[in-house]
């Protein structure tokens, strides 16, 4: 475990603002499936779009947004006719991987124990 983590939890105040800190920058319904397909590497809108069902055009544009704001999205606008635009995620947003491996390892778990 890290020092740091091991120091936040012995204090329950501390602790609790992390976690505020990290819902703030993912939180919502759309971020975490945004950051899920960028995790496969350089996207497109469009790409982005295809890969996340219901999302409109207005809340992916705000998302991305919101997320490059958080410095966890980088938008690369390549100078070309027509004009191309990439998403990535930068070294921050690669490092949720863990998070999300986590959340999907619970989810499958706890699917399992409701179906059993």
């Amino acid at each position: 475990m890290n020092d740091d983590i091991a120091e936040l939890k012995k204090c329950p105040r501390q602790y609790v603002l992390a976690i505020n800190d990290t819902l703030n920058v993912v939180s919502g319904k759309w971020k975490l499936p945004i950051i899920a397909s960028l995790l496969y590497g350089k996207r497109r809108y469009k790409d982005i779009q295809e890969n996340i069902d219901k999302i409109t055009p207005r809340m992916l544009s705000k998302e991305l947004k919101d997320l490059e704001l958080n410095g966890v999205v980088k938008r690369t606008v390549f100078d070309t006719t027509p004009v191309l635009i990439e998403y990535t995620l930068t070294a921050t947003g690669e490092k949720i991987i863990n998070v999300l491996d986590a959340m999907v390892d619970w989810g499958v778990e706890h699917r399992n124990s409701v179906i059993s």
